[in-house]
């Protein structure tokens, strides 16, 4: 059986769109997509606000009710009928979110075991058949195919088969 490897924050959770939720209401504040290309997303919030967002992303809770990506959870409960599909996020740069991601998948991805997700610092140790990730860090090591799933970030990356939605994701793997 084929194996996908699925990333979490901006593949399958809204991690930036959780963040600026928050923000706004907080704040108030535009935020600049441009700034974000080739960077990260958090380059989008203004500069004295940068390191705020940082800690917001080391603070309990942030991961745990973030918003489900448009169609991630049917796509993904029928790449799991027809694949051997592993979640791998590098999650233990923000130790808070360890337990609080697997909360939210078990909340939003329940037909998904705790034996199909992988928490770790580094995605180079993972291997499959293919990859759907939003960072070319993640990506550049892989030995299968790699799919960069299109977030404000990476833009203006041109060298892997992009992903811009769950139904793109469906179309390739689901016919």
């Amino acid at each position: 059986m084929e194996r996908i490897i699925i990333d979490m924050d901006e593949v399958m959770s809204d991690t930036m769109g959780g963040m600026i939720e928050w923000y706004e209401k907080e704040h108030g504040l535009p935020i600049d997509y441009n700034r974000m290309l080739g960077t990260g997303w958090v380059k989008g919030f203004p500069e004295h606000h940068q390191e705020m967002i940082w800690n917001r992303l080391l603070a309990p809770g942030f991961f745990r009710d973030l918003p489900v990506m448009k169609d991630a959870v049917d796509v993904i409960r029928e790449l799991n009928n027809r694949y051997e599909v592993f979640i791998v996020s590098a999650a233990t740069e923000f130790p808070n979110s360890l337990k609080e991601k697997l909360e939210w998948l078990q909340d939003n991805f329940p037909f998904l075991t705790w034996k199909q997700v992988v928490l770790c610092g580094d995605k180079r140790l993972i291997h499959g058949d293919y990859m759907i990730d939003d960072h070319v860090k993640n990506l550049m090591h892989f030995k299968g195919k790699p799919y960069i799933f299109t977030t404000p970030h990476n833009l203006n990356v041109t060298e892997y088969e992009r992903l811009n939605s769950w139904e793109d994701a469906a179309k390739i793997f689901l016919v």
